[in-house]
């Protein structure tokens, strides 16, 4: 069978990497082509990404591709961001960065006019200021709004970009609270009780969609006007990053839990319907899209943000923080001395995090981390614990046994990280792939072109292609449960 290429963007909130997938029929081999930046802008107060900036990355990625004819290209991005076009498909204003402040208090707002409870049932989705619906109730008014003719996530606007066709791919439209998870439409009644346009919203389409060819004029730009018409498919893949990465993981079995482990944790497991019940609700996870027709049942848990926030401002402050030694002096840190609630809001914003996190930890009468080890390993220990406790959630909302964590990711190298999550859960933990993003988003367009069938040829193939490393719990484990006790108290006063 001829090798085939197929070229991925894949786009965190922190950086994004053009990954060339190579499948030979037995094996599908990665290439990072092109890395670059992807950080937030403050302009007039508040933050927004620089998409034209990415889109010029993106096509550098492309010509770097071009000799390697690929058949299709996909990207995907983090969730519930967008951007608002006029009538023409131009922009009407810089998109959003979901750290930007516009939406504090906004939920409350919205409680103002149709209940947490009523948004729940009409959404499924975990309640997070940042999600797309108080994105948009927070615009209500606004010249950008009121003028908007489409919206479009953020993947969804480089696919539109690129192929010329305007539509949301399912899982990524799943994280902005204004889609309906049983019948996967918009849930056009909601967004009607509170005000909000309909009309701006486009079709939605699954995962592996084929969208069309290349545009000519990028096709020309990028070196491959010479291949002729139809020069290469743009696919959306699974474009939520989550979702591509969970459609990555080599498991067939169904008692195991996954951990996308980046900028953000989410922790869930793959469900055959989505979960809109009063136990979800008050335990505050989510139903978001899955490739393979899956739901994704999962808690949004604050993740290694919090470090790279810590390890910038040292770096401002002239103080070297090497990844491996700070790994290194937090494996020889006192255990336990700190412990802070990862998804506490203050965590939530760029700026000093070494501050917020010493004041977290006075607050709740505790001795705060003073060297960047102590922080290092109070991040670490205190996600593993959380960890542990949303696992014990998620087995009891689902009613079945979980024995096993995938952790995929760049968090999954985090060799530390990934003993703490065996020790503090009690249960193997399954490292990798660390390009389960990329993975994934190459196996749904091997998929839209025929060379997969579906996912259990994709899990196949990924079980035949990655080497993954298993951790299991070695530390004391009544030690863990104290922790996790001490972590689960409310604070005082």
């Amino acid at each position: 069978m001829a090798t085939e290429n197929y070229l991925a963007f894949d786009l965190g909130a922190g950086s994004g990497r053009a990954i060339l997938g190579r499948f030979d029929g037995e094996r599908l081999l990665l290439e990072e082509l092109h890395r670059f930046p992807n950080d937030p802008i403050r302009v007039h107060g508040h933050l927004h990404w620089d998409v034209l900036g990415l889109f010029s990355e993106m096509k550098t990625g492309l010509t770097k591709a071009a000799s390697q004819k690929p058949v299709s290209l996909g990207a995907d991005t983090w969730g519930v961001d967008f951007a608002l076009l006029d009538d023409s498909g131009g922009l009407i204003s810089n998109p959003y960065c979901y750290r930007d402040s516009r939406t504090n208090g906004v939920m409350d707002q919205v409680f103002a006019n149709v209940s947490r409870e009523d948004i729940f049932n009409a959404t499924g989705l975990q309640f997070m200021e940042i999600n797309t619906l108080f994105q948009l109730y927070s615009m209500k008014g606004s010249q950008a709004l009121e003028t908007a003719s489409s919206f479009l996530m953020m993947p969804d606007l480089f696919h539109y970009w690129l192929s010329g066709r305007p539509v949301c791919e399912y899982t990524d439209a799943s994280t902005s609270q204004c889609l309906d998870p049983r019948c996967r439409t918009w849930a056009t009644g909601l967004l009607s009780r509170l005000g909000l346009p309909t009309a701006i919203l486009p079709e939605i389409v699954p995962p592996g969609t084929a969208l069309g060819d290349l545009l000519p004029d990028i096709a020309a730009e990028c070196g491959l006007a010479e291949r002729g018409a139809g020069v290469m498919q743009v696919v959306a893949p699974a474009a939520h990053d989550t979702a591509s990465a969970v459609s990555a993981i080599s498991d067939q079995g169904g008692d195991w839990a996954y951990l996308s482990s980046g900028t953000w944790s989410l922790l869930g497991c793959e469900a055959t319907e989505p979960q809109v019940t009063p136990a979800v609700l008050d335990r505050d996870f989510t139903n978001e899209g899955g490739a393979w027709g899956k739901t994704l049942l999962l808690k949004n848990i604050c993740g290694l943000w919090m470090l790279e926030e810590c390890r910038r401002e040292w770096s401002r402050q002239g103080v070297d923080t090497n990844y491996e030694g700070l790994c290194s002096n937090a494996a020889a840190a006192e255990p336990f001395r700190s412990l802070i609630d990862v998804d506490d809001p203050s965590f939530v914003a760029p700026g000093d995090m070494p501050a917020r996190i010493a004041a977290h930890c006075t607050r709740r009468g505790q001795s705060a981390p003073e060297t960047p080890g102590q922080f290092a390993r109070c991040i670490f220990e205190s996600l593993a614990l959380t960890y542990r406790l949303v696992l014990a959630d998620l087995q009891q909302i689902t009613g079945r046994p979980i024995r096993r964590l995938h952790i995929v990711g760049g968090g999954s190298k985090n060799a530390l990280l990934c003993q703490y999550a065996a020790d503090a859960t009690g249960m193997a933990v399954e490292a990798g792939p660390v390009e389960a993003t990329a993975l994934g988003n190459v196996l749904l367009q091997a998929v839209a072109a025929g060379r997969l069938s579906g996912p259990t040829e994709a899990r196949d193939l990924v079980r035949r292609s990655v080497q993954l490393t298993t951790y299991d719990p070695i530390g004391d484990q009544d030690a863990w449960r104290q922790a996790a006790e001490r972590l689960s108290q409310p604070i005082q006063g």
